[in-house]
């Protein structure tokens, strides 16, 4: 591996701490984006469990909004469930504008190195092509072990290249398809909240 680092030149280097950071985005955002820790399932029976009980108090919001992106964006709603349907759902909607950009986190930077990464490899390739022209201009063709480390410089930084930048693409899309998804899935779960909660509360006046 050193070696080829070597063969390549010294834009191995920008590509190869690109791959680093893109690996660590990746793990980094698998353990962030994990459903059981942004959107828990059934957390919506849950405070409707506690409502009927009686048990919806500060503490159980305090304990919503620490425990999870979802539950902040029904803490928001449950803070301002003695006002109309229409405050609730703005708190909501405030709260999960917040949330949505920091699911997003670090998604822009892995982006931008699948972007970079093949156009680092470019660069490789034009400064090996350039240092393979230079010796047949200056020495004409007849050493060829010059021209061959020009060509493995332009061939090495371009795979390597392709190689950080297409896995690093694949994940960026993922990770997009899967905050658009959890985003969904929260606004989906934050209506359901407004709408037992107003239903409840026009019952209670009603009777």
């Amino acid at each position: 591996m050193l070696e080829l680092i070597k063969a390549g030149g010294w834009v191995m280097w920008p590509i190869l701490l690109c791959s680093v950071i893109a690996l660590a985005i990746i793990v980094e955002r698998f353990w962030s984006l994990q459903r059981k820790r942004t959107a828990p399932r059934n957390l919506v029976n849950q405070i409707w469990q506690w409502a009927r009980d009686g048990e919806l108090d500060a503490e159980r919001v305090k304990e919503l909004r620490r425990n999870s992106p979802l539950g902040r964006i029904l803490a928001a709603g449950l803070v301002n469930r003695r006002h109309e349907r229409e405050v609730m759902k703005e708190a909501i909607e405030e709260v999960g504008r917040h949330v949505a950009h920091e699911l997003e986190r670090f998604l822009n930077a892995l982006g931008t190195i699948a972007s970079i990464s093949p156009l680092l490899g470019l660069l490789g390739t034009v400064l090996g092509m350039i240092k393979v022209f230079t010796v047949i201009t200056s020495e004409g063709v007849g050493d060829a072990s010059v021209l061959a480390s020009g060509i493995a410089e332009a061939l090495i930084t371009t795979a390597a290249g392709l190689i950080v930048a297409i896995p690093t693409l694949l994940f960026y899309r993922y990770f997009r398809g899967r905050v658009d998804e959890l985003v969904i899935t929260m606004e989906q779960d934050a209506l359901k909240l407004v709408e037992a909660l107003c239903g409840q509360r026009e019952r209670d006046t009603g009777n």
